[in-house]
């Protein structure tokens, strides 16, 4: 009998923006030990390596918040699954577009059509090429513009969602590899 550990990827939505929600992931990270929770970055992106509920994961990560947040939390297997496809290979690329993807509280019933480009197709700030279990793929202009159109993915989609950068997502993926010495 083969024994599959579950592993998790957790986002928390809106920490460390602006001022608002502060708070310390590195040493939530540190005091989840028993986890085997490494922190990514200080927004509030987790890969949680040891086998443990998700509603277990989900009590201890809110108790040691001092706010209320959004708590995603995805098994880590749909991010290994994402990173493997090279999504963005066919898409533009440069020192102006920035890859992401946000991350929604919970699957869309009816996704819109897609591309969706914000302003408009022709002269596009940010772009939805493709949405995913619960993963949305875009990307965006570095404009500052084009900050304005990440927030409304959460209107136009009708969810919760929280954004990380491509490179975030790789590095989430390459923790998880079984062969990974990374942390």
């Amino acid at each position: 009998m083969v024994f599959l550990r579950m592993r998790w990827v957790v986002f928390l939505r809106a920490v460390n923006v602006g001022g608002a929600n502060r708070c310390q992931p590195a040493l939530i990270a540190k005091e989840l030990a028993k986890f085997s929770v490494v922190n990514i970055g200080a927004v509030g992106t987790f890969v949680v390596r040891e086998d443990v509920s998700e509603s277990v994961l989900r009590a201890a990560i809110a108790k040691k918040l001092p706010f209320k947040c959004e708590i995603m939390i995805c098994p880590a297997r749909d991010f290994i699954k994402l990173s493997s496809k090279n999504p963005f290979s066919r898409q533009p690329s440069g020192p102006d577009i920035t890859r992401f993807v946000s991350v929604l509280a919970k699957r869309l019933s009816a996704p819109p059509p897609l591309p969706l480009s914000l302003p408009s197709d022709d002269d596009w700030l940010l772009k939805i090429i493709a949405i995913e279990n619960r993963f949305v793929l875009g990307l965006y202009r570095r404009q500052m513009k084009a900050i304005s159109y990440l927030g409304k993915i959460e209107k136009q989609l009708g969810v919760p969602v929280t954004t990380r950068n491509w490179n975030t997502i790789e590095k989430v993926a390459k923790i998880l590899r079984p062969d990974s010495k990374e942390f």
